[in-house]
């Protein structure tokens, strides 16, 4: 038997390991209301979502707000007031937007966990934010983009992927929640505040959570095919071993 002989026999043995593609699912041909991908994916987005647009209406309608002592005296009108609009001279000379009232902080787990009412031009936690009307077209692409890309991956992870899944429904769920408020008030609405002592972390609300927590259980899910491509590939090795084997045994007798 020469080298290339060999070879070939090597070849068709990883076409014989491969596991067929009946046995390895992929999109399931079942409508999307059968299938059991897009009702994780639709409860688990849709409760997300619920949860963070109840959030955000109760502390627009609940949380005290206060006029800024730079802008006037006059009464605010939530959320649009919160939202900076007004250029003033700062201290340092130059020129920056102030909204014209402010929000009471109302503590609810002592110094730590406070409620306070905050519209975000920017991302999540307050991340650029410095250009308003940039951020708001800029983001909203990007949230719509977001959910597209979650509902391609979800048409094409196996039905089997249930972290993915769930991860997808994070991620959807969250991005759809900031989305409403970006393109209906130029900002999202924040409203839990906490003090890490050493910092106080970026004001945020439950769409910021559900997104780190869909991004969380993504790697999670990236560790796991990991472990599950290099299991593969050990047991792919060790079949070619096992049969070469009896190859050799074979043409020994």
């Amino acid at each position: 038997m020469t080298m290339a002989d060999d070879d070939d026999k090597d070849e068709k043995d990883d076409k014989d390991d491969a596991p067929a593609k009946d046995d390895k699912p992929t999109a399931a041909p079942t409508p999307f209301v059968a299938d059991a991908r897009w009702k994780i994916f639709s409860i688990v987005a849709l409760v997300n979502l619920f949860a963070d647009q109840v959030t955000k209406i109760w502390s627009r309608s609940a949380l005290p707000d206060t006029v800024h002592p730079l802008i006037g005296k006059t009464a605010c009108s939530i959320p649009y007031d919160l939202i900076p609009a007004v250029s003033k001279m700062g201290r340092d000379g130059s020129e920056h937007l102030f909204a014209r009232c402010d929000s009471e902080s109302v503590k609810f787990l002592g110094d730590f966990w406070s409620w306070k009412l905050s519209m975000n031009t920017g991302s999540a936690f307050g991340l650029f934010g410095s250009s308003p009307m940039a951020a708001r077209v800029f983001l909203s692409i990007v949230g719509i983009g977001a959910v597209a890309g979650m509902i391609y991956m979800l048409r094409k992870c196996r039905p089997d992927q249930r972290i993915l899944q769930w991860a997808l429904a994070f991620v959807a769920g969250g991005a759809v929640g900031n989305l409403i408020d970006r393109i209906y008030f130029g900002a999202v609405t924040d409203m839990v505040s906490w003090d890490l002592k050493f910092m106080r972390w970026p004001t945020f609300n439950v769409a910021d959570v559900s997104l780190v927590i869909g991004v969380g259980l993504m790697f999670i899910d990236i560790q796991k095919e990991g472990k599950r491509e290099k299991a593969e590939k050990q047991r792919k090795k060790e079949a070619r071993e096992a049969r070469k084997r009896k190859l050799k045994e074979a043409a020994a007798k």
